[in-house]
């Protein structure tokens, strides 16, 4: 009956349920603007022209265009829980995200997905899901829980699931190892994406062969248009800490810009709510010379085409979803209005529609940390020595090996604020079992205390960084004692603090709660030192063990290139 009515709408039988009235319609598959009326029927568009409607909006010369897409998003990292995730992108002019939950998986594993889409449901956001490929990230990292392909396979069918997620260990890959492969080759017509950093060559081309379809890890257009004629869709990423825009805008052509789309992978919530979404990515995009309905087509449509959703989604078409946003400029991209299905769920920035918080998932979240003693931190050396040192790279969240001459005070290597080189440790919290690695790191411009987070991806143990030894026990246990989360120490007092209780990863406050603490804690950080403009989001990335090149995990320091664990000392 629901079909019936919508061919009766379209043919002019039936009254529409809406008509959107002096609409200027961004046609992203005829490339260009029309000026027209809409006819929706069911939440589904039934015309274009003079229908006649039980109800009626004038959106006086607005833009229409479909609803804003994120390709890939890691809704942990927002600091948010998914209810307050879409409080903050719908008013945007977000009505979608693929996200791939293999943060919360790393911690919590299948009951961590699976709540993910419990929590998911019902809010005026569809949340799509990849399922998370490396759980853990690769051999060299200790999460709590290891997800293999029949551990996928069972989740495959889940509503919702339409892809599998980044497949980080891309040297596995290369080297045709039979659990990766089958985890590529799990669901045959399934998307898989990729993130292949700093692949050229052979190397590219193997990686894929194996099955892999996408890459958001692009820093340099030479780099991600080697991808694109490789085959890859390219991801453009536009996250907090990973600005990559601006520099990938010069791949965008018309022959290219529909296998080109944006994300976002990492995004505060400050950002969120001071920035925006996908808007704001928009914003970029034209800024940087990609032509507005291009931008609009990299950000509605091609998300969809490429996840082959079922849906009908991303454009402003006959039989298409009434997912709908209307901007009154092609430039600033502020949301006047937000549609859900043919109904407001936004309007001037305010969400109108009901979004419920969601209860946190019933497996308890573990810190069980083991060892924590300041004598464990100590470095060792009798004479000057050449040290490995984690360099950050501003804007990326790459990292560069830098060598550095250290000089021991009373035998030991201490940190050098002098010349911004501190102490980096990195604590196994999942298991107890007392592994850890300690390092340097050179980039942060903390002068005093120590910081402390459970957020370090993808396993998420609990890592520290600081310019002694006590502080940074310290700021550990303040975190084993709230439960995980972020923290600042000056000289053996917490000077910031932001629980997260929902795996280590996420808040249960509202978003604004959650950014004010957020912004505090960062302040604090200011303070004693940091001149990151978010120190934590930086530190979050610094065991991550698939991104070149130098990374710290519980088992030691890593070379990613040559995929070993490297000594300290040169």
């Amino acid at each position: 009956m629901s079909l019936r009515y919508r061919i009766d709408v379209a043919a002019g039988r039936e009254p529409a349920d809406l008509l959107l009235e002096n609409a200027r319609v961004i046609s992203v598959f005829a490339d260009r603007i029309i000026s027209t009326s809409v006819a929706i029927a069911d939440g589904v568009i039934a015309g274009f022209g003079d229908y006649r409607a039980r109800k009626k909006i004038d959106l006086r010369g607005g833009y229409l265009s479909a609803g804003l897409i994120d390709s890939h998003i890691h809704i942990e990292s927002t600091l948010l829980a998914p209810s307050e995730f879409a409080r903050c992108v719908v008013p945007r002019g977000t009505t979608a995200v693929v996200a791939d939950p293999h943060e919360i998986a790393n911690v919590l594993g299948t009951a961590g997905i699976k709540w993910m889409l419990a929590a998911t449901e019902g809010l005026p956001l569809d949340v799509f899901m990849v399922l998370p490929s490396c759980v853990p990230a690769s051999r060299f990292e200790s999460s709590a829980q290891r997800l293999d392909a029949a551990a996928l396979k069972a989740l495959a069918g889940l509503p919702r699931v339409v892809g599998i997620g980044e497949v980080m260990d891309f040297p596995g890959v290369i080297a045709g190892r039979r659990d990766l492969l089958s985890k590529i080759r799990l669901i045959p017509g399934m998307r898989v994406d990729g993130h292949a950093p700093g692949l050229t060559g052979k190397d590219l081309y193997a990686y894929i062969a194996a099955g892999i379809h996408s890459d958001h890890e692009s820093t340099r257009a030479a780099e991600a248009e080697e991808k694109l004629a490789a085959g890859l869709h390219i991801m453009i990423r536009e996250g907090t800490t990973e600005k990559n825009l601006k520099e990938l805008s010069r791949i965008v052509t018309p022959a290219s810009s529909h296998r080109c789309f944006f994300c976002s992978d990492d995004r505060s919530a400050r950002d969120l709510l001071t920035h925006g979404h996908m808007d704001d990515i928009l914003r970029r995009a034209v800024a940087a010379g990609i032509p507005p309905v291009t931008a609009l087509q990299m950000a509605t449509n091609n998300a969809p085409y490429y996840f082959r959703l079922k849906h009908r989604m991303g454009a402003v078409a006959v039989g298409y979803v009434a997912d709908l946003v209307v901007f009154d400029d092609l430039r600033r991209f502020r949301a006047r209005m937000v549609f859900k299905r043919g109904r407001i769920v936004a309007r001037d920035g305010e969400l109108v529609a009901p979004c419920r918080l969601k209860s946190a998932p019933r497996k308890a979240n573990a810190m069980r940390v083991k060892g924590l003693a300041s004598a464990r931190l100590r470095i060792g050396a009798s004479r000057t020595v050449r040290a490995r040192a984690i360099r950050i790279v501003p804007g990326q969240i790459i990292t560069r090996e830098e060598i550095v001459t250290m000089r021991p005070r009373e035998g030991e290597i201490s940190a050098d604020t002098s010349r911004d080189i501190l102490k980096l440790a990195l604590f196994e919290r999942h298991h107890a079992t007392g592994r850890m690695g300690v390092g340097l790191v050179c980039g942060f411009g903390l002068t005093h205390g120590a910081l402390a987070s459970t957020i370090n991806h993808d396993a998420h143990n609990l890592i520290v960084v600081g310019t002694n030894d006590d502080d940074m026990i310290a700021a550990a246990e303040a975190l084993v004692a709230c439960g995980g989360g972020l923290a600042a120490v000056q000289s053996g007092r917490t000077v910031g603090l932001l629980p997260l209780p929902i795996a280590g990863l996420m808040s249960d406050m509202h978003a604004q709660d959650v950014v004010e603490a957020y912004s505090r804690i960062c302040k604090a950080a200011s303070k004693l030192g940091a001149a990151l403009p978010d120190p934590f989001l930086t530190l979050s990335f610094l065991g991550l063990s698939v991104i070149p090149e130098l990374r710290l995990t519980d088992r030691g320091l890593l070379d990613v290139r040559q995929r070993r664990l490297v000594p300290l000392f040169v």
